[in-house]
Order: structure tokens, then sequence, then C-alpha cells
């Protein structure tokens, strides 16, 4: 769906019978789809290229 205005054009909506999103698993509160304990090692992993690089400047 687009939304045409005064020489503009803007996506409204999209749907597919392909898409991989799923409104149910669209929550971060439910455990059993995504745990928070998996965020430590997300950050931890990103962070490591930060201090390598501080390492590097020294």
């Amino acid at each position: 769906k687009l939304d045409l205005y005064k020489g503009n054009c803007r996506v409204a909506g999209r749907k597919s019978d392909k898409s991989l999103y799923r409104e149910d698993f669209a929550t971060f509160e439910d455990d059993t789809v995504y745990s928070q304990k998996d965020a430590e090692g997300f950050i931890r992993i990103n962070a490591l290229r930060l201090r390598i690089q501080k390492m590097l400047e020294l």
C-alpha cells in the first residue's frame, strides 16, 4: 500500500504470504522466544571491537 501526496510516495503498509515476521514472535517479554541473557553475550562481543580499537590506539 502506498500513500501518494503532492509528488511524494510513502510506503503505508505491506504484506506477504512468505513473510518472516510473526506477530506472536514480535515480543521480547516472552522468554520462550527471546532470553534476556542473550543480550549479555551480544553486548560483550560487540564491545570487543571497541576495546581492541582502543588498545591499538595506545
